[in-house]
């Protein structure tokens, strides 16, 4: 038997004003369908404290992956290695995003990484500049993308890292002090995120003065002055003998909702719901199985094919459960 087809949705409500602004009138009739014929998978759905180091699309889709949940601990670097079909190891593995802190009187905010305009040429001159400094304290840095590197030690196994994604455009320094204190950490974990710290006050001053930044600032662009380690840790032997089907994620919503564009999402959604959820409701309606899992900021619901009893398939036809009516769940 095939596997069941899974569509994970990032960010399918924002519960920012225009986000809310954006969900009303919304015509979603091929979701809608979808959640009329599929029953709710309670094992799947998920809630997440206001400051979990986690967005719930990040740990829907590690719980879909067979990958450890530990808040802050999925090692998504370790994981998108073996993907790779790179050799692991016996060391731990990070990404390390170089960014931009916008620093004000009373907050340091991360700006999104990729308005920093970096190519590969510029990443890797920036690699080979950084490089040196983290290689003492034992990490080896790689390219892997403009703004995404591979980070490779043993000081990585236990940190306990909040996602790009929930730290972007937030103050960092709530996020710092929570990787350094939070409850239970090993005395290996709290060593590590100290040495993550020392690093973060020494690249700031290396690349406060440095060439590459006067060569940007003749540009116009924003200097790199910062990083973020994300995703570390190492892949368990159980998640390296797994080979579970990676689900459909669509960016769309993401990359509009990132930006505040609740027109451009709401179009996002519109063309979601007439492309892969049209083709799933068809599939679904042949008899497929499937599985379908909304993202919002805090939550995850998901929902998948399964018999009805006659009771369950009335209740439906009564009392159809439409997507406006989980905003304020997700």
């Amino acid at each position: 038997m095939s596997d069941p087809l899974h569509l994970l949705v990032p960010y399918a409500v924002c519960r920012s004003e225009g986000g809310q602004h954006a969900l009303q009138g919304l015509a979603l009739p091929h979701l809608d369908g979808l959640l009329a014929r599929l029953q709710p998978a309670a094992e799947a759905s998920l809630s997440l404290d206001e400051d979990s180091p986690d967005m719930p699309h990040e740990r829907a889709l590690a719980r879909a992956l067979g990958l450890p949940e530990t808040p802050g601990r999925t090692p998504w670097a370790a994981w998108q290695v073996q993907q790779q079909g790179q050799a692991l190891g016996a060391e731990a593995w990070a990404f390390v995003t170089p960014c931009h802190w916008q620093v004000g009187t009373d907050h340091i905010t991360l700006a999104d990484p990729q308005a920093l305009g970096l190519d590969e040429d510029a990443s890797r001159a920036l690699l080979d500049i950084v490089g040196p400094w983290f290689a003492e304290d034992g990490i080896t840095l790689a390219y892997d993308q403009p703004t995404r590197w591979l980070a490779q030690g043993t000081l990585l196994a236990e940190v306990a890292t909040p996602s790009l994604e929930r730290v972007q455009g937030q103050d960092v320094r709530a996020w710092m002090q929570q990787a350094g204190r939070a409850p239970g950490l090993s005395p290996q974990a709290v060593r590590a995120a100290q040495t993550l710290q020392r690093l973060h006050s020494e690249m700031q001053m290396l690349l406060y003065t440095h060439p590459f930044n006067d060569a940007r600032a003749a540009q116009g662009l924003a200097p790199v002055n910062a990083f973020w380690v994300h995703g570390a840790g190492r892949l368990p032997d159980a998640a390296r003998a797994m080979a579970l089907p990676v689900p459909t994620q669509p960016q769309t919503l993401r990359d509009a909702a990132l930006r505040a564009d609740w027109p451009g999402w709401a179009r996002a959604w519109q063309a979601l719901d007439a492309g892969p959820l049209a083709q799933m409701h068809a599939h679904v309606a042949r008899g497929g199985s499937a599985r379908l899992t909304l993202c919002g900021e805090r939550s995850a619901l998901s929902w998948h094919s399964a018999p009805r009893s006659l009771r369950q398939r009335i209740q439906g036809f009564l009392r159809p459960q439409r997507f406006t009516s989980l905003h304020n769940v997700l």
